[in-house]
């Protein structure tokens, strides 16, 4: 499995990174059984172009094609991008949030640390949750422990 390179190319001796491959893995199975929806947008697909690893670049569109939706760019979209570039977001970061929010994701779910800080920095202005990898993992487990009988 290659999962873990679509969220990472850092050292697997890292805990932190054997930790997300976990946590991707088990997220992709959700995706997979039809638990949860994969949303996909044109702003992924324009990011993966800059990709040169083409073994990799294969598998991540192995793992969009379970996307039940995909998110097309508009005007909309555009002007809310400028609007979280002039905060401070990176070009596709704000792409992936505008996007996020037009589909009304429940989660957008990033393992990119300078994302999540700045998001949790404007929380009040974002329209969706933003949370890392494990945490949802985390999150979803703790919830069905409490929830069984």
């Amino acid at each position: 499995m290659y999962v873990v390179s679509i969220v990472r190319a850092d050292d697997w001796q890292q805990e932190r990174v054997r930790w997300e491959a976990e946590a991707i893995l088990a997220i992709l199975a959700r995706f997979g059984s039809g638990q949860w929806q994969l949303v996909s947008s044109e702003a992924v697909e324009a990011e993966l172009e800059k990709m040169s690893n083409l073994e990799r670049l294969e598998n991540i569109f192995k793992l969009l094609e379970l996307a039940t939706i995909t998110v097309s760019l508009d005007q909309n979209i555009d002007q809310r991008s400028q609007e979280l570039e002039n905060l401070g977001f990176s070009l596709y970061d704000s792409f992936h949030i505008a996007c996020a929010e037009v589909a009304q994701v429940d989660v957008l779910l990033t393992t990119d640390d300078r994302l999540l800080k700045r998001a949790t920095r404007y929380r009040d202005i974002l329209q969706v949750t933003r949370s890392q990898s494990g945490n949802v993992v985390d999150g979803y487990f703790s919830r069905r422990r409490r929830a069984k009988p």
